[in-house]
């Protein structure tokens, strides 16, 4: 699996506490970590806007399977990621969440408060929210014996989702060219999607972004 860390400007100087947990955890899962946002207080600026525009484009072009982001609540990356088509985005606190996420909605992404509740032993508790998140089968329901309804509901609200949606690249060509040009200008993101992306025409959009 690869996985896609980012983090925005409030958080950028968390990078690499969260960063040291989660490829911890890839690396005995043998996952792959790309840190494609904020590493720092200097690095290239984003907000949890830019965010999810980044795990768009990560995810639509499988350039990774899942992305791992957040902001001092975590909220604003959620309902950023959660624009997009091909986003599946869940709220995480704790390893419970990130467990139940897994199991019952199966889906790509979370986003984490870096902020709220960061506080002693919070690289712990980040850490067991990457194993409850990447450890075992996904999508095997919870409790159990409700794993065919939630599979179910899970798959329509995914088709909801892609039915009231435009078209993904013409959704993207809507937007303020310069907001994207910001969330496609970093080397670390543009290193991993370029390098792994299997959609061309997603590749040739950013390639116009970014030489506009």
């Amino acid at each position: 699996m690869k996985i896609a860390l980012m983090n925005e400007f409030s958080q950028a100087s968390k990078n690499p506490v969260i960063l040291n947990e989660l490829q911890a955890v890839a690396s005995e899962l043998d996952h792959e970590v790309f840190n494609v946002g904020m590493d720092g207080d200097n690095d290239h600026r984003l907000t949890y806007i830019h965010l999810g525009i980044m795990a768009g484009l990560l995810l639509n072009s499988k350039a990774v399977d899942f992305v791992v982001s957040g902001c001092g609540t975590g909220q604003g990356a959620l309902m950023s990621l959660n624009a997009y088509p091909g986003v599946v985005c869940g709220y995480c606190i704790d390893p419970a969440d990130a467990y139940l996420f897994a199991q019952i909605n199966d889906g790509n992404a979370l986003a984490l408060p870096f902020a709220k509740g960061f506080g002693w032993g919070a690289e712990l508790n980040i850490r067991y929210i990457f194993e409850k998140a990447f450890t075992g089968v996904k999508g095997q329901g919870y409790p159990p014996e409700r794993k065919e309804s939630q599979n179910a509901n899970a798959g329509i609200l995914n088709g909801v989702k892609q039915a009231v949606s435009k078209d993904y690249l013409e959704g993207l060509k809507s937007l303020d060219q310069e907001l994207v040009k910001q969330a496609v200008g970093g080397p670390r993101f543009q290193a991993a999607f370029f390098e792994n992306g299997k959609d061309e025409a997603l590749a040739n959009y950013v390639r116009s972004v970014i030489e506009a």
